[in-house]
């Protein structure tokens, strides 16, 4: 007998099918995998990153149809039938979006950790609100946390993709 007894209670498994970053993809995953857990080990997209663990702070945002979710806190089966975007597939064509490019150019990335997070996120409410206030910005992003340094450079970052417009 093994220590702690007994057999492992077998996983069951779902098909599961959605779109990721603009590509349809069906995959047999276990019930119990988070999104994240999907996205980086069934996947391999390593770009989103697991922060917090617990939905605290916000480094593992992804859209789902185009709202910002929180993939550690978000059960794979649930994206079934939607439109998951990652940052992997913020860039097109070899070239980055104006949200990686504002965030290049304004120091909006700091050790880079959150900076994933940040741009889904930022991704989210550009769609919601092409040209949001400060307060919209802030609002927009509460749900990220970076801990590197204030979030100055951010919103100038997301200020300025805003005005650049939906340029590739």
């Amino acid at each position: 007998m093994k220590c702690g007894g007994g057999e492992a209670t077998p996983v069951a498994k779902m098909m599961l099918r959605l779109t990721l970053n603009g590509r349809a993809r069906e995959d047999a995953v276990a019930d119990n995998v988070l999104l994240i857990d999907y996205l980086r080990e069934v996947v391999g997209l390593t770009g989103t990153k697991m922060g917090c663990d617990g939905g605290e702070c916000g480094a593992c945002t992804v859209l789902i149809d185009d709202e910002p979710r929180l993939s550690c806190i978000t059960m794979a089966h649930r994206a079934a039938g939607h439109r998951i975007e990652t940052i992997e597939g913020a860039a097109r064509d070899g070239r980055l979006s104006r949200l990686q490019r504002a965030f290049h150019e304004y120091l909006g990335s700091q050790c880079g950790y959150c900076t994933p997070g940040m741009i889904m996120a930022a991704e989210g409410l550009l769609r919601r609100a092409p040209a949001p206030s400060t307060a919209e910005i802030r609002d927009g992003l509460s749900a990220n946390i970076c801990r590197c340094t204030g979030y100055t450079k951010i919103i100038e970052a997301v200020h300025a993709a805003a005005a650049a417009g939906d340029t590739p």
